[in-house]
């Protein structure tokens, strides 16, 4: 199994910056348009050009959107040290709107980096929606690391990409229409 951060575990760079790395390579080679969506922040209070004071405006949707052959694509980036993924580290609104974006056939999903493992995992939105709703009911408030290794894919640098995680959709559409 080939680790993600062999040649980039020296670098430094969160996964969000590792993602828009990834997202302006695939802009320069015009295989998609995917941007972090700004977190809407109303500013209360400024001394020259700092910030002092703020507080979110309202709740944003999903980290990244965009589009890849002609669908939206909605996706979430987190991170764990642990040796499972909190429920508690995604939003309702989040789920929401991973669920009624892939209800209405876009191409949605989360990133999910399990940094002691040194892995990146690509997420099927139905998995997190699915344990989010056991959750509510009353079931696991995570998902261990191992059911990540055994229904999930990791993202691979391919292609020249450092997060190749296109790759991965690529695969699923392929899958749908074989």
């Amino acid at each position: 199994m080939t680790r993600l951060y062999q040649s980039y575990a020296n670098r430094g760079m969160a996964l969000e910056n590792l993602i828009e790395t990834t997202n302006q390579t695939y802009l320069n080679r015009g295989w998609a348009v995917v941007h972090k969506r700004p977190t809407p922040v109303k500013i209360l209070r400024t001394i020259g050009t700092s910030i002092v004071s703020a507080h979110l405006e309202a709740p944003s949707t999903v980290d990244f959107n965009g589009v890849y052959q002609g669908r939206a694509i909605e996706f979430e980036a987190k991170s764990t040290k642990e040796d499972r993924f909190p429920l508690k580290n995604i939003h309702d609104h989040q789920v929401e709107h991973l669920r009624m974006c892939n209800k209405v056939g876009a191409i949605t999903f989360c990133i999910i980096e399990f940094a002691k493992h040194q892995e990146v995992f690509f997420v099927h939105a139905n998995m997190i929606v699915n344990a989010w709703d056991e959750a509510k009911k009353g079931g696991r408030k995570s998902i261990s690391y191992d059911d990540f290794v055994y229904q999930c894919e990791i993202i691979q640098p391919t292609r020249g990409v450092p997060l190749d995680y296109l790759a991965v959709v690529d695969k699923l559409i392929e899958a749908k229409t074989a």
